[in-house]
């Protein structure tokens, strides 16, 4: 009781010093399990045994016989379901074939490249080798997302690190998987034809099941055929029925299962999706701390101590230096992204839960039939894993800077309020080359500007998922423009820091119209025009509208103009450069304007007037 209690107790204090240090999780979590673990037996603990004994072994210990690896298993499961989740298809629309390359052209190359590495470095077999190199595949999003979080970077980098991260796991496990049998089974004929087989079937059962629960579980909660309260639960123990089912009809196919599923119902018209996301990411954030600390404390002392060399340093090196930029430039070759953007992302690749957890597995199952050199499986992939997330979370946000993908300046614009008006708004901005980015709790507004092409988010403003959102990196610009003076006013004061470093603004109120003085500095377009006034405009004249500018004088007679006419409401400066700029109601910051500027206005032609 005291170990499990305590296995909960450090992971949720780990994961709250990564928040407040801005690290990965995984950091503090393997370091306590080690400390726990093969430190404590060794150094600290009186009879020579752990403080935490993940293996049940007769007298001490959490987990009978297989019962780690089926929880770990379990656990693997919920956490990649949770991460198909959260990939939606237009996040990939300009870096989906980079992302298809990396986790074919870019796995393989990793695969021959650190196999061949590990054979000729450590003298291990060829079959070893390669099962080593098959878990360190995988580039885990959970130590990604939290290292991207911190660093602003233009969307398509971030996407095609995020994606990378969840699907390559699947992919990785079934790589190994496939070598795990050819060692198991004897004769390269026997290989071929049982190794080869049990991956169609892997690919077949893992795909089936996921896309057919997916959509029964979205018809399920649809029809609201489940009870609001069991939502949650309900979606859970399907996630573990699609697992245990896939794994079933063909061994190893579950992780495949789960991340199709997520995928599905990611992209798919559910109902209820955010809370189902809340409700997985918090039990993931929990199965993480777990896992961690269980797989590092099940390390032994003796592993430790067979990396004590140079061999060790000579192919993280390798890994990280040579075959992990071969395999990331192989794939983005002739593809959007920049040579500097290549080399980020060739920089940043951290390992994670699944080639941990996997490599605890197989590794012990190795070692229990016997196979020489089975032990170096364990503490190498941990050394991967532990090595990329240290290296990775220390310097990722200064490399970004020395490279050039370190965004100084974010010209992304978040629209609080997805309105008829904010859609037209988003649409002129993104025709302008603008990063745009609609939030809504109104499902029906949200639908309305992705069949316009606009990104949009379905998400309430009191939530936290917008300060977790790593899409959002390239913002810099924040307008509220919803029909609550309240809400506006908390967009702005809870996101100005975060989204609005280069301008914050929101549509003045009907008190604030109506004293002249109270005129705020964050005041959109005039002191004269709130929600009400934008809506009626835009039913009556819904276009944006362009007119050339000749002098500084000129631009205040258009402005004069437009203030005694409630069918002209200003909006924006473009200048000489194409560049915007949003027009405050703080009129005192008026700028002068200079030759060949445009004043851009949401009404009927100016010309008429």
């Amino acid at each position: 009781m005291i170990e499990l209690a305590g296995i909960i107790i450090l992971g949720i204090l780990a994961q709250w010093a990564a928040w407040k240090f801005k690290i990965p999780a995984i950091l503090p979590l393997i370091l306590i399990g080690l400390l726990v673990g093969p430190i404590a037996a060794e150094f600290l603990s009186e009879d020579g045994t752990k403080w935490i004994e993940p293996i049940w072994d007769g007298k001490k210990g959490l987990f009978p016989g297989e019962g780690l690896y089926y929880f770990v298993s379990l656990a693997i499961s919920i956490i990649l379901f949770e991460g198909g989740l959260t990939l939606k298809r237009n996040e990939v629309k300009n870096v989906g074939p980079v992302i298809t390359k990396l986790i074919t052209l870019g796995a393989t190359v990793t695969f021959f490249g650190a196999g061949i590495a590990a054979h000729f470095i450590f003298n291990l077999s060829w079959e070893l080798s390669f099962l080593f190199s098959g878990l360190i595949i995988v580039t885990g999003p959970t130590v990604i997302t939290p290292i991207l979080r911190n660093i602003p970077l233009k969307k398509d980098v971030s996407a095609v690190l995020k994606w990378e991260g969840i699907l390559i796991d699947p992919i990785g496990a079934l790589v190994a998987v496939l070598v795990f049998e050819f060692i198991s089974v004897e004769g390269d004929s026997g290989f071929t034809k049982t190794a080869f087989m049990e991956f169609g079937k892997i690919i077949l059962f893992g795909t089936t099941f996921g896309f057919t629960f997916a959509h029964g579980l979205a018809f399920a909660i649809n029809k609201k055929l489940i009870p609001h309260y069991l939502l949650n639960v309900v979606s859970l123990s399907v996630v573990l029925l699609v697992f245990v089912e896939s794994e079933i009809f063909a061994h190893e196919s579950g992780l495949l299962a789960v991340v199709v599923m997520g995928m599905v119902l990611g992209n798919g018209k559910l109902e209820n999706l955010k809370e189902l996301l809340y409700f997985k990411e918090s039990l993931s954030v929990l199965l993480i701390s777990i896992l961690f600390i269980l797989l590092a404390a099940n390390i032994n002392i003796e592993d430790l101590l067979l990396l004590y060399n140079w061999k060790t340093a000579a192919l993280f090196l390798i890994v990280v230096l040579v075959i992990r930029p071969l395999a990331v430039f192989a794939s983005t070759h002739k593809s959007r992204l920049k040579f500097n953007e290549r080399l980020f992302v060739s920089w940043v690749g951290p390992r994670g839960i699944v080639a941990a957890g996997i490599a605890s597995l197989f590794g012990s199952k190795l070692i229990k039939q016997g196979v020489e050199g089975a032990e170096y499986i364990t503490p190498l992939v941990f050394m991967i894993v532990l090595g990329t997330v240290l290296l990775n979370a220390t310097t990722a946000r200064l490399f970004a800077k020395i490279v050039g993908v370190f965004l100084t300046k974010s010209d992304g614009i978040l629209i609080v309020g997805a309105s008829k008006v904010s859609r037209l708004l988003g649409d002129y901005l993104k025709s302008n080359g603008r990063n745009v980015v609609l939030i809504d709790s109104n499902k029906r507004n949200i639908e309305e500007a992705k069949e316009l092409g606009l990104e949009a988010i379905s998400t309430d403003i009191y939530s936290n998922t917008l300060s977790d959102n790593i899409e959002l990196n390239d913002v810099g610009y924040l307008m509220a423009l919803t029909g609550s003076p309240d809400i506006n006013k908390y967009a702005i004061t809870k996101f100005s820091r975060q989204f609005g470093e280069n301008g914050s603004f929101r549509l003045v109120s009907r008190d604030e119209m109506k004293d002249n003085k109270n005129n705020p500095r964050e005041g959109l377009f005039s002191h004269t025009d709130d929600y009400d006034s934008l809506n009626s405009v835009c039913k009556k004249f819904p276009n944006i509208q362009e007119l050339e500018i000749k002098d500084n004088d000129h631009y205040q007679q258009l402005i004069q103009t437009t203030n005694n006419d409630k069918d002209i409401i200003p909006i924006f400066l473009k200048d000489d450069q194409n560049d915007l700029k949003i027009i405050s109601s703080y009129n005192n910051e008026m700028e002068d304007v200079g030759e060949n500027w445009k004043l851009v206005y949401l009404g009927k032609t100016l010309e008429e007037v």
